[in-house]
């Protein structure tokens, strides 16, 4: 599965270390204003995300796996 963030917040949002951590394939530099992000899932998982103001380096996106139960 894959999950494409497109980045319409007009700043600068950066990649919480844990998305690579959890297992997601991603660039890792910062998704500046107007870009797009590919994240990509490992198999059989689909995306949890989180976007959050932490007060001093701005937003932070966070694209933690979750494996489907059934």
């Amino acid at each position: 599965m894959q999950l494409i963030f497109f980045n319409d917040t007009r700043r600068l949002v950066r990649i919480h270390p844990a998305s690579i951590l959890h297992g997601c394939k991603v660039n890792k530099e910062p998704i500046k204003y107007l870009e797009q992000r590919l994240f990509e899932m490992p198999k059989d998982t689909f995306p949890w995300v989180k976007l959050w103001d932490d007060g001093t380096l701005g937003l932070t996106i966070l694209v933690s796996p979750m494996i489907e139960s059934e």
